[in-house]
């Protein structure tokens, strides 16, 4: 008689292979040698990490975000020390422009706060940003910020290294695998159904990046995470502007542009494009963003366009992320919603939920990243229908 063949089990299962995904994996395994399948219904970061363009900064509005970009940067420090590997930050800065008074009374006051949490930011005035970058149009700017040890990152790279690192240590791996259903019993986490079989495990965590909407209502839940579009373009090598030439965000028009080796990287948001799961490149868009460039910097009407991607942000109604346990699904936690920092959040997300997981507390407070913020509780498909 054939012997039943045993399920397919594991201690935890993590549904996303993106930086998130990588980095919870690695701090799980480094911290407690334990059985970890990391499911991906793609290839690893080839989504939003592989389509990113690696900033990583410290100028943010809120603290916990300020902490989350400093320990990742101390932890990426410390990961390339441990695996013999080089990653070259490009420290070029980023520079954050204002045009309108609101604009820029919200720079004043995020200043202040950065430079409590020891953030070298100046705030500086149209003068001096015409004297240090003389190739922008300030003529309509109030001013501005900027911080030196701001910089960018190649995600791909970031993320391989990890996930080499997650093998070692016995991480299983598992691409073009496609999650369809998160199983619980009695609100406990039991596992999860996937295109190739069930896998059953008492803890999943979702870090499915612009798909963690999705995976949340795999267990019947709702979290406001929506995925958007966001188009990217580099051109043509352009030796014109004299590097280095930082990260350079026109906050009132979220458009954005800097250096990207010999060429220029651009690209901006489109607050009128709704939620979609679109990846393709639009035209259009591209010529309405060519204006805005060439009022912001006139120089780049010389620069030709060599090509385009485009990748999805997964966007929470405050722009904040949703971090933590689900309470009302023991045995499920989230790193989703990341608003575009995903990529340099990974490293100190992944630290902290392995410390929450293994051993019952993390270092860091992510009261502010709860989902309770945005319903005092959670709303299950099955109660919503019922209301």
């Amino acid at each position: 008689m054939e012997r039943e063949r045993e399920p397919n089990t594991a201690d935890i299962i993590i549904i996303g292979g993106g930086i998130l995904g990588l980095c919870t994996a690695y701090y799980l395994a480094s911290l407690q040698p334990t059985r970890i399948a990391l499911l991906e219904q793609d290839l690893l970061a080839q989504a939003s990490t592989g389509l990113s363009v690696g900033g990583i900064r410290q100028q943010f509005s809120h603290p916990a975000n300020i902490r989350l970009s400093q320990k990742s940067l101390r932890l990426l420090k410390c990961f390339q020390e441990q695996h013999n590997e080089e990653f070259r930050f490009h420290k070029i800065g980023y520079l954050f422009l204002s045009q309108s008074k609101p604009t820029w009374a919200d720079f004043i006051a995020n200043v202040k706060l950065q430079k409590k949490h020891d953030v070298p930011v100046e705030l500086l005035t149209p003068d001096e940003i015409k004297s240090r970058w003389p190739y922008l149009n300030t003529s309509d700017l109030l001013g501005g910020t900027f911080c030196p040890e701001d910089g960018y990152l190649d995600p791909s790279r970031i993320a391989m290294a990890y996930a080499q690192a997650c093998r070692k240590l016995g991480v299983k791996i598992q691409e073009n695998i496609k999650v369809v259903k998160i199983h619980d019993k009695n609100g406990h986490i039991s596992g999860v159904q996937t295109s190739q079989g069930n896998i059953s495990a008492p803890i999943v965590i979702n870090t499915a990046g612009a798909w963690g909407g999705e995976v949340a209502r795999m267990a019947n839940l709702e979290l406001p995470v929506k995925p958007f579009r966001r188009q990217v373009f580099i051109t043509k090598s352009f030796p014109a502007i004299p590097r280095p030439i930082p990260m350079i965000i026109d906050q009132d028009r979220l458009f954005y542009f800097r250096e990207e080796g010999p060429a220029i990287l651009t690209g901006m948001s489109d607050p009128e494009e709704p939620s979609s799961f679109n990846t393709h490149v639009n035209r259009e868009f591209l010529e309405k963003l060519i204006k805005i460039a060439l009022h912001r910097a006139p120089i780049l009407e010389k620069a030709q366009i060599l090509r385009g991607w485009a990748g999805l942000y997964a966007i929470t109604p405050d722009e904040n992320p949703i971090i933590g346990p689900i309470l009302e699904k023991e045995g499920l936690y989230c790193a989703i919603g990341f608003s575009g920092h995903g990529f340099q959040h990974g490293p100190a997300v992944g630290h902290i939920l392995s410390q929450l997981i293994i051993k019952g507390k993390a270092s860091f407070d992510l009261s502010a990243f709860s989902y309770t913020r945005f319903k005092g509780k959670l709303i299950t498909k099955a109660e919503k229908q019922a209301i």
